[in-house]
């Protein structure tokens, strides 16, 4: 297979998860701020800012002259073209992506990223606030669904479908990592507060981003308990959401395209990568992460994460390549 093929399969995987993701995570939000009474300018911005820092594109985000509310977290995450990571801007690299290599995919899969990217296209701010955000959110989410469906359905086991799993898995490890995060930039009111009903709201709105609420509660049998939610959202070995549990099927799908069996030995750097980190989440407790600090072990889980992303892209997409 080309190089480029494969790097497109790759990025498809990633940009349909990262549109679905910060779809995911403005419908929980916008939602949340149902529940929250005596909202004003100042308790929006103590909402809104974590979540925007978790994308990792704060400093734009004030460059851009936004503010953090509703409308303006609605405006740069789902529909500015200078936000690289905003959900149009992921439609169109996907969508892009898709029409380089068309001979390449299904063409059930090609129309299904076009339909949604023209979807998005005709919609605005303004029509999303007129009609709801949440029905307009939950199209989105339904599309990733869709494509997901057709791909698990119809899409041949071979390179490229485990390219494409590849990047899935990667970016929701992250998205998933980054989600976690925004609970250590939420200040609550005072610290007689910790526990209480505003924070249980808080770690309900972090599982809720990551679809893990039904599944956190089948696991658990105790209400939401802050070191239950950071070691189901770790450390499952069972949630398809879970970081470890992503970074085994990159694990996996890395060993498919390089053909590697010898399941005792990695085959090349991405494999190495990929399976020292997963080692690392096998074996570190919870304890030790709290020990060094949530926040500062989560920005060295995304490092690691990058890391990863890095070691595939220099081990498949720096030369070509043909199967």
């Amino acid at each position: 297979m080309l190089s480029r093929v494969a790097e497109s399969l790759y990025w498809i995987g990633r940009y349909i998860e990262r549109a679905d993701n910060i779809a995911r995570l403005l419908d929980v939000n916008l939602n949340i701020l149902t529940d929250f009474r005596d909202l004003n300018d100042s308790r929006l911005i103590e909402h809104w800012e974590p979540i925007i820092r978790s994308t990792g594109d704060w400093k734009l985000f004030k460059s851009l002259g936004y503010q953090p509310d509703s409308r303006s977290a609605t405006d740069f995450l789902t529909f500015d073209s200078e936000n690289p990571n905003s959900i149009i801007n992921c439609l169109i690299a996907a969508r892009q992506n898709a029409r380089i290599i068309r001979d390449q995919i299904p063409s059930e899969v090609f129309e299904a990223i076009n339909d949604a990217y023209l979807n998005l296209r005709n919609s605005g701010s303004k029509e999303v606030w007129k009609l709801g955000p949440y029905q307009f959110y939950q199209k989105i989410q339904s599309f990733s669904q869709l494509f997901q469906g057709l791909v698990e359905s119809i899409v041949v086991r071979g390179l490229g479908y485990y390219f494409m799993e590849s990047g899935k898995f990667l970016e929701r490890a992250d998205k998933t990592s980054r989600i976690l995060d925004i609970k250590y930039h939420i200040l609550l009111p005072s610290v007689d507060d910790v526990g209480g009903i505003v924070d249980t709201a808080q770690w309900t709105a972090v599982l809720r981003s990551c679809s893990a609420f039904e599944a956190y509660h089948r696991n658990y049998v105790k209400n939401v308990d802050p070191a239950l939610v950071t070691e189901f959202l770790l450390f499952s070995a069972k949630f398809p959401r879970a970081v470890r549990f992503s970074l085994g099927k990159v694990g996996q799908n890395l060993e498919m395209i390089s053909n590697n069996r010898n399941v005792d030995r990695f085959s090349n750097e991405a494999e190495r990568e990929c399976g020292r980190l997963f080692s690392d989440l096998t074996y570190v407790t919870l304890e030790e992460i709290f020990e060094q600090g949530l926040h500062e072990y989560l920005d060295y889980l995304q490092v690691r994460l990058n890391a990863v992303g890095d070691s595939i892209h220099s081990t498949y997409f720096g030369a070509v390549t043909e199967d």
